[in-house]
């Protein structure tokens, strides 16, 4: 089962096996650590992350992405690599407003005669990875690489 499947319920499950576990190895641990613990033990940094990331039981759509993963894509047509430092959903809608830290500046003028990096942007995405607002050549802002 992916973590995209698992609910809010069956991760606290988890959590709760592993405390009692740590408890009958004569290592006990609060039940907040146990949550801390499951979201390393599925790759993300704090049970926060997981837990915004992880299934809902209603089904609820799942965000493209995580904060604090590691992500690449195209921004205005430059191939960056950089981590996501904000996410949130756009409420009532189905995209999500998005803060990116670039792991190299990212020159965004296409004219040979000067430059301008950026470092640091906001952009709105949708569930597939892909901003709605595009350049005056039809490109999409930002598209991220998604697997």
């Amino acid at each position: 089962m992916s973590m995209a499947q698992l609910t809010i319920d069956e991760l606290k499950s988890q959590a709760k096996r592993l405390r009692d576990a740590m408890a009958g190895n004569g290592a006990p641990v609060s039940h907040s650590t146990a949550l801390e613990l499951v979201a390393k033990s599925h790759g993300v940094r704090d049970w926060n992350t997981l837990s915004a990331i992880a299934a809902r039981s209603d089904n609820a759509e799942v965000a493209p992405v995580a904060v604090g993963e590691q992500v690449s894509g195209e921004y205005l047509g430059q191939r960056f690599t950089g981590r996501v430092l904000a996410l949130s959903r756009l409420s009532q809608s189905s995209y999500y407003a998005i803060t990116l830290h670039f792991d190299e500046p990212v020159d965004v003028v296409t004219f040979d005669s000067f430059s301008a990096f950026r470092s640091r942007v906001n952009a709105t995405i949708d569930g597939n990875g892909v901003s709605p607002r595009h350049t005056s050549n039809g490109r999409s802002y930002l598209v991220l690489d998604l697997q």
